[in-house]
């Protein structure tokens, strides 16, 4: 089951346990300089906005109505993120004074672009696959930025209007079909979860009933093309991380998928009546403001390799420079100083869906 709540998916599975659940939001950024180095990465500003697709089903493609999801504006001039938050849960024992905290609930979680799969630049398929693997883990994953290219870099997710022959699926497949964000996940067997994920008990710190407490964890176009995908744009630094549990521990019985349709400026308006965001910042504005930007690193854990054939892909503006276009957006390259790095270490552990 997926929910849209305040420009935010929270996908949840009840079927396997009442808190199995995790939820991602699509994060404007910085469109960083396509010039050949490794940056860190960027922030976000805030939450793409969203809207229902059965919300506007008068003004849009009946492809889009098959396929269900959500619709998401960006600027050419953009770039997005992807960030996956999960929440621990918590449970009152009243007669021992005591609460029972369950940690956050681990799924596997595929991500495609115009149904190319964004580790692995394999078509879509749905089940999961182990070498490569071909998905990522929420409990060790919190952010993807971009295409997996090598071990450790990924090629930033920009935005190019569908058709224009710069998408990932345009330069693998040769055709502009499906566009957009595809998103696929799988909650970890039950009884998985009830053996890696002892419950901890500690002392009630509150007086009120915790049951069910989920504490929240800290432009215009040159084209007549009025939908976007996804295309590679510049390097930055970002491990994906390995499969700590195993691909035999993902309950593949259950799953809970979106389609995220992308449009620009002008037609999100037109389909929705409302007025896009801001145009982005540049980064200009990020240095002027000291805001930050992030390496994070994962103690003990292992990243996967990149992809060849995504690694084979022109970028953006690899691809106006070999055709001799004019180059739409792009940033001067520049030394980001406000660079903040991020350790996370793993805590000890006992051993409406439409068609795709």
């Amino acid at each position: 089951m997926i929910e849209l709540d305040r420009d935010i998916l929270q996908f949840s599975i009840p079927e396997v346990r009442h808190f199995a659940r995790f939820s991602i939001s699509f994060q404007r950024t910085l469109r960083i300089p396509d010039d050949g180095t490794d940056y860190p990465l960027p922030p976000g500003f805030q939450n793409f906005p969203l809207v229902h697709v059965d919300d506007s089903q008068k003004n849009i493609p009946s492809s889009w109505v098959e396929h269900g999801g959500v619709i998401l504006p960006m600027y050419q001039s953009e770039a997005l993120w992807i960030n996956f938050t999960g929440r621990s849960y918590h449970k009152r024992i009243p007669e021992r004074n005591r609460v029972l905290r369950f940690p956050e609930y681990p799924f596997a979680i595929k991500v495609a672009t115009g149904k190319i799969n964004a580790l692995t630049g394999e078509p879509w398929h749905e089940s999961l696959q182990k070498d490569p693997q071909d998905y990522m883990v929420s409990t060790e994953q919190p952010w993807l930025d971009g295409y997996c290219v090598e071990k450790g870099v990924v090629r930033q997710f920009v935005a190019v209007p569908l058709g224009s022959g710069y998408t990932a699926e345009e330069q693998l497949k040769g055709e502009a079909q499906h566009g957009g964000l595809q998103i696929l996940a799988y909650p970890m067997k039950r009884k998985s979860y009830e053996r890696i994920f002892p419950p901890e008990e500690i002392k009630d710190p509150l007086s009120e009933d915790l049951e069910d407490h989920y504490p929240v964890y800290d432009d215009e176009y040159y084209t007549d093309s009025n939908e976007m995908g996804l295309a590679p744009g510049g390097r930055m630094r970002q491990q994906i991380y390995e499969d700590p549990f195993g691909i035999e521990e993902w309950d593949l019985d259950y799953k809970s998928r979106c389609f995220v349709h992308i449009v620009n400026s002008s037609r999100w308006e037109k389909i929705t009546g409302k007025k896009p965001p801001n145009s982005p910042l540049a980064a200009v504005h990020y240095e002027y403001y000291e805001l930050p930007w992030f390496e994070y690193y994962s103690e003990g854990a292992d990243a996967i390799n990149g992809s060849k054939k995504l690694s084979g892909l022109k970028s953006f503006i690899g691809t106006n420079l070999a055709s001799r276009r004019p180059v739409l957006h792009t940033e001067e390259p520049f030394s980001p100083k406000n660079v903040k790095k991020l350790l996370f270490k793993h805590p000890k552990k006992n051993v409406r869906e439409g068609s795709f």
